[in-house]
């Protein structure tokens, strides 16, 4: 609704001009590129929206990786609400198969480790739990979804707080026992002393690889690490390799490039 809004704040003067009223069309959606396809549900329902007579026929499933040329939805409606829906329809479905085949490709760089790619909160603001969603089509995994959902001691935090042991002290007297707690370390300095205050999860930030090894080294399983910090595909065997638990990867929704997809008419 919102998208339809910012689309057609006064309606849509094309296509009330120059289509007539009952005019009914048959289109198509096809990829001009292969990937993973996410978001099929999501675009059905913009067209329901414009038109809920309208008949469509799904070709492919999220999670289903196409190659280029493919039809992957069949419509049939009234020409104007297909119209009226196409660009809010292939925004969200180029979008989210984006987040879904770079997470697909990230996944697969590093079969065999034992690490898990996940997603971060550097999302579209509004889209967040539909991109997170996107991210698990592709094999991926979610972090926390919002603020409210765990304690991550960040830099800032640290700072604020006046220290790593001030941090985690203040959050365990003030969180339930079944909340865990995550630390953002830079040096190993700042892992010892995580470690020794009892952080659950801590986050290795933008180490290089050696030293991030050093670091699981020295946690030996008494906590959940996380690799952060600017992981590319090119990078993220070398870090699964180091022995992590987790890597977080924000180039999976905040730099993303949208799947080509097209609706044409018949």
């Amino acid at each position: 609704e919102r998208a339809f809004r910012e689309d057609m704040p006064m309606g849509d003067i094309t296509t009330d001009c120059t289509v007539a009223e009952n005019e009914i069309s048959r289109a198509y959606l096809v990829t001009k590129q292969e990937g993973v396809v996410c978001g099929m549900e999501i675009a059905m329902e913009a067209f329901r929206m414009m038109d809920p007579d309208v008949r469509m026929n799904p070709l492919v499933k999220d999670g289903d990786f196409v190659e280029n040329r493919t039809r992957i939805l069949e419509i049939e409606g009234r020409s104007r609400a297909l119209l009226k829906a196409e660009r809010t329809a292939l925004n969200l479905l180029q979008r989210l198969s984006g987040i879904a085949s770079i997470t697909r490709l990230y996944v697969e760089r590093i079969i065999g480790y034992k690490a898990k790619v996940v997603d971060t909160r550097k999302t579209t603001a509004g889209l967040r739990l539909l991109e997170k969603y996107a991210v698990r089509t592709g094999g991926g995994t979610n972090h926390r979804f919002s603020l409210s959902d765990g304690v991550l001691i960040k830099d800032n935090h640290i700072k604020a707080a006046g220290g790593i042991a001030k941090a985690i002290q203040a959050a365990k007297e003030a969180i339930p026992h079944t909340v865990k707690i995550e630390v953002e370390t830079e040096t190993l300095q700042q892992v010892r002393e995580a470690l020794e205050s009892g952080a659950d999860i801590i986050m290795l930030d933008n180490m290089p690889p050696e030293q991030m090894a050093e670091a699981v080294t020295l946690i030996a399983g008494k906590a959940v690490t996380e690799a952060s910090g600017n992981v590319t595909l090119e990078t993220i065997q070398k870090v699964a390799a180091t022995g992590v638990d987790i890597i977080s990867v924000g180039a999976l929704t905040h730099s993303v490039m949208a799947m080509d997809i097209s609706m044409k008419f018949e």
